[in-house]
C-alpha cells in the first residue's frame, strides 16, 4: 500500500471526525425534550390544537379539480342535497385524515425539528405536547374521518384510508420515506392525486378518473414539493446542518434538486397534454397561463424565507394568487363551454332525428 494512500486514509478519517464533532456541536446547541419546563394545562391544550395544523387545510384546494371535472361531464343532473352532504362530509373527513397525519409528523419529527432554525419553535419540538395523548389524538381523528368517509361511498373511504396510510409510510420508521432521497418527494406528492380522487368520489363513483390526469396531478405535486425542498436546503445554507435536520438532504444538492424539478415539470405538462388531447382539447388554450404560474412559483423558491417552504402561506403572494385564479377561472370556463357545446350538439342531433322520423311517418 502506498504512502500517499496512507495519508489519504488518514485525511479522510480526520475529516469524518471533524464532521462528527460539528454535528455533535449542532445537536448539543439545541435543547432536548427533557430540558423544557412542564407546561400548564392551557398551554398543552393549545399545543395539541396547533399540531393539527388546521391552517394547512388550504391544501384541500387540491380536492376541487376532482369535483369540477366530473361535474363538467355529468352536468347539473348531479346537483342535489345528497351531493351537498357528500361535499360537506367529504371535506371534513379529508381534513381530519390530513390532520391525523400532521399530528404523527409533529411527534416523530420533534427531535429533528430541534435542529432546524425555525421549526425548533414547533410545539412538539419545544416539549409542549404529551406524546401518549398525541398518539391517541392521531388515531381518534383517523377513526372519525374514516367513519365520515364511509357515509359517502366505499371508493371514497378506500381513498381516504390510502391517504392515511401514505402518511404512516412517510413518517414511521423503518420505512419513513421522507428520509429517502427522491422517494421523499414522490411519496409525499402522491397525496395530490389522492385528494383529487377524494373530490371525484364526492361527486360520483360511476365515472373512472383519467389516469393521465392523475399522473399529471402527481407530477405537479412533485414539482411543488421538490421546490420546497430546494428552498429549505438553500435557506439552511450548510449541507452538514441540513443533513442533520433531514436525512434525505445528505444526498441532495442544489443542482440535483433543480434537475428533479425540471423532470417533474416536464412530466406533469406531458401528461396534462395527453389528458387534454384525449378528453378536453379546449384546455390547450390554458397552457400559457399554466406555464406562467409554474415559472412564478419557480422564481419564488429562490427568495429568502420563501413561502414555497410553507405552502399554507402562499396566499400572501399576490402575484401568484392572481395567476392561480386566472388559471382556475380559465379552466372552469373552458370546461363549461365544452359542456354547453356538447349539449347543443346532442340537441341538434335529436332535433334532426325527430324531423327525419316525422317525414317518414308522413
Amino acid at each position: 500500500m502506498s504512502l500517499g494512500h496512507h495519508f489519504a486514509s488518514a485525511a479522510d478519517l480526520l475529516q469524518s471526525k471533524e464532521n462528527a464533532k460539528e454535528l455533535m456541536t449542532i445537536q448539543a446547541s439545541k435543547p432536548s425534550a427533557d430540558s423544557f419546563i412542564k407546561p400548564t394545562l392551557s398551554v398543552r391544550i393549545k399545543a395539541h390544537l396547533q399540531i393539527m395544523r388546521l391552517d394547512h387545510s388550504i391544501k384541500n384546494i387540491f380536492v376541487l379539480p376532482g369535483i369540477i371535472v366530473p361535474l363538467s361531464v355529468l352536468g347539473t343532473s348531479r346537483l342535489s342535497p345528497h351531493l351537498g352532504w357528500n361535499l360537506v362530509a367529504g371535506f371534513i373527513a379529508t381534513t381530519l385524515i390530513a390532520c391525523s397525519n400532521y399530528v404523527l409528523n409533529e411527534v416523530l419529527d420533534a427531535p429533528f425539528d430541534r435542529l432546524h432554525p425555525k421549526k425548533q419553535n414547533r410545539p412538539a419540538a419545544q416539549g409542549l405536547v404529551s406524546v401518549p395523548f398525541a398518539y391517541a389524538q392521531w388515531l381518534l381523528m383517523m377513526v372519525v374521518g374514516m367513519a365520515l368517509a364511509l357515509t359517502i361511498s366505499r371508493d371514497f373511504a378506500y381513498t381516504a384510508g390510502m391517504l392515511w396510510i401514505m402518511g404512516c409510510l412517510y413518517n414511521i420508521p423503518p420505512i419513513r420515506t421522507k428520509d429517502k432521497v427522491y422517494l421523499d418527494v414522490l411519496s409525499e406528492s402522491v397525496n395530490n392525486p389522492l385528494r383529487m380522487l377524494l373530490g371525484w368520489y364526492m361527486v360520483t363513483s360511476l365515472l373512472v378518473p383519467p389516469v393521465s390526469l392523475l399522473i399529471c396531478y402527481w407530477m405537479g405535486g412533485c414539482y411543488l414539493m421538490a421546490l420546497k425542498r430546494f428552498s429549505e436546503y438553500r435557506e439552511i445554507g450548510d449541507p452538514k446542518v441540513a443533513g442533520a435536520y433531514r436525512k434525505s438532504f445528505q444526498h441532495y444538492t442544489e443542482v440535483s434538486l433543480l434537475t428533479s424539478v425540471v423532470f417533474y415539470a416536464s412530466a406533469g405538462m406531458l401528461f396534462f397534454g395527453a389528458f387534454i388531447m384525449r378528453y378536453r382539447i379546449e384546455l390547450i388554450l390554458v397552457f400559457p397561463l399554466v406555464a406562467l404560474l409554474m415559472s412564478t412559483y419557480f422564481r419564488l423558491a429562490f427568495q429568502p424565507n420563501s413561502a414555497a417552504q410553507n405552502p399554507e402561506k402562499l396566499y400572501r403572494e399576490p402575484r401568484l394568487m392572481i395567476e392561480a385564479l386566472l388559471v382556475a377561472a380559465s379552466m372552469i370556463a373552458l370546461l363549461c363551454i365544452n359542456s354547453i357545446r356538447t349539449a347543443n350538439a346532442m340537441s341538434e342531433v335529436m332535433y334532426r332525428g325527430v324531423a327525419y322520423f316525422s317525414r317518414l311517418a308522413a
